[in-house]
């Protein structure tokens, strides 16, 4: 669609959702460090946010895949997008991986803590152990099946992306198949996914309480100084982290698009700004889809690649997988071999396919992958658990980063994308209002 430029729109700065958001992340700093009891109260907004997000999750990713399937005609064109998406991830996943384990040894954040494994108390490890041991023990068939629904409904219940994409991807290709006879039933499933994104762009007005709420509680329960022994980690893995967002996903993008990776980021700054305060992409899944496709990205698309992504392109996870186990081995005094290390690269490219949807996916996977490499001890995991929170923002930011390049990317490869169109909307030349159905509004964006 050509926008139609017209006069500036200013709008008064409170009334910018990103600004109301970053003000509600500096007074939770405060609240939390000020009054940290009052602090830690103010979670149940946070929760509530979420809660909410979660709510409109999964019926949005069903109705997006399944009028982008229908929609699109061609089935041949959605299996080449589906397998250029799954080749993507698993090249980009592989880059994420090598960085983490290069990065660990360069910079070598655990060398010097001297962690005698036997004072370590394993008692806080015993769930997230069991579900690893599921986990691993399920293999790749187990893998499989997971991916199936016991139920449709049960899927969309449990909100579980993966098994409501595998059922929308059945139901879109059957209305696909069925042609003309089923027209109406694509009808009211993009009416209903419209009537979707309408309810999701109430809920993200609540975004600066949700994140009042998770910053305040964190501040308040760990404290600002509370957790310098394991500040190295952190420091390192966020710098892990903008290194390859800059670096390998610029130039990724630059190369594929010709576009700039920070004016990228900058348009997503809202939605960037809610991830890093409450630690999960999944609380602005729907708003980076629609976001994406007023960018000039067609929605069968986006449809089909971001939903994945959230399960099989977790490009900071991966990162996370390998520097931690790395770093647990130097914080222990674990020598590794150069077998051990491809182990943990050959380990670690199957479980991290497994993070979405599962409770405490972060430890739970990484438990998983120390435990199938016998030379490093699986209790030094108990090092890493206090910090969980404050890696799972960047962590949770890469992701979704790399979910969004992923999707331009494999747009342009497809010639899905309006390149012009999406020079301008990141240039701010044209503004994007995601309360209308279709279209960017043809309006210079000066917010």
């Amino acid at each position: 669609m050509t926008p139609v430029l017209t006069t500036p729109v200013s709008k008064p700065l409170y009334q910018s959702l990103f600004v109301q958001v970053v003000f509600a992340l500096v007074l939770g700093i405060i609240l939390g460090a000020a009054t940290p009891g009052f602090a830690i109260g103010l979670k149940f907004f946070s929760d509530a946010f979420l809660k909410l997000i979660s709510m409109i999750v999964a019926p949005i990713v069903f109705c997006v895949v399944v009028h982008g399937i229908a929609g699109a005609g061609d089935l041949k064109k959605v299996g080449r997008v589906g397998g250029k998406a799954l080749l993507y991830f698993e090249v980009m996943t592989t880059v994420a991986l090598a960085v983490g384990l290069i990065l660990a040894y360069v910079i070598r954040p655990g060398v010097g803590m001297n962690i005698n494994t036997a004072t370590l108390d394993g008692h806080a490890l015993s769930s997230y152990a069991d579900n690893a041991h599921k986990l691993q023990g399920g293999g790749f068939g187990g893998f499989i099946l997971n991916i199936i629904p016991t139920t449709s409904f049960d899927a969309l219940a449990r909100n579980d992306v993966l098994q409501v994409l595998f059922f929308a991807i059945i139901f879109g290709t059957s209305l696909a198949l069925v042609g003309e006879p089923a027209k109406s039933v694509t009808i009211l499933v993009d009416t209903v996914g419209k009537v979707l994104f309408r309810a999701m762009g109430l809920i993200v007005r609540l975004a600066p309480l949700g994140v009042l709420g998770a910053v305040a509680y964190t501040v308040g329960q760990y404290g600002v100084h509370s957790l310098e022994q394991l500040a190295s980690l952190v420091v390192v893995f966020w710098v892990s982290v903008a290194l390859f967002v800059v670096v390998v996903l610029g130039t990724v993008m630059k190369v594929a698009t010709g576009l700039n990776i920070l004016r990228f980021l900058n348009y997503f700054r809202e939605e960037l700004t809610i991830v890093l305060a409450t630690a999960s992409s999944d609380a602005v899944l729907p708003q980076i889809m629609r976001k994406l496709e007023r960018m000039g990205i067609k929605p069968s698309v986006v449809g089909l690649v971001v939903p994945t992504g959230y399960s099989f392109n977790l490009d900071a996870f991966s990162i996370y997988l390998t520097l931690a186990t790395v770093f647990i081995a130097q914080a222990t005094n674990t020598p590794l071999s150069f077998g051990d290390l491809l182990l943990v690269l050959g380990i670690s490219l199957v479980t991290s396919k497994g993070a979405h949807g599962v409770p405490g996916s972060a430890i739970v996977i990484l438990a998983a992958t120390l435990n199938a490499v016998p030379a490093i001890p699986a209790i030094g995991l108990v090092l890493v658990l206090s910090i969980d929170w404050f890696i799972g923002m960047a962590r949770a930011l890469g992701n979704l980063i790399g979910n969004c390049v992923a999707t331009l990317v494999i747009g342009v490869w497809e010639h899905d994308v309006d390149l012009a169109l999406a020079q301008q909307v990141l240039a701010g030349a044209v503004a994007v209002d995601l309360t209308q159905d279709a279209g960017p509004v043809g309006a210079t964006a000066a917010e």
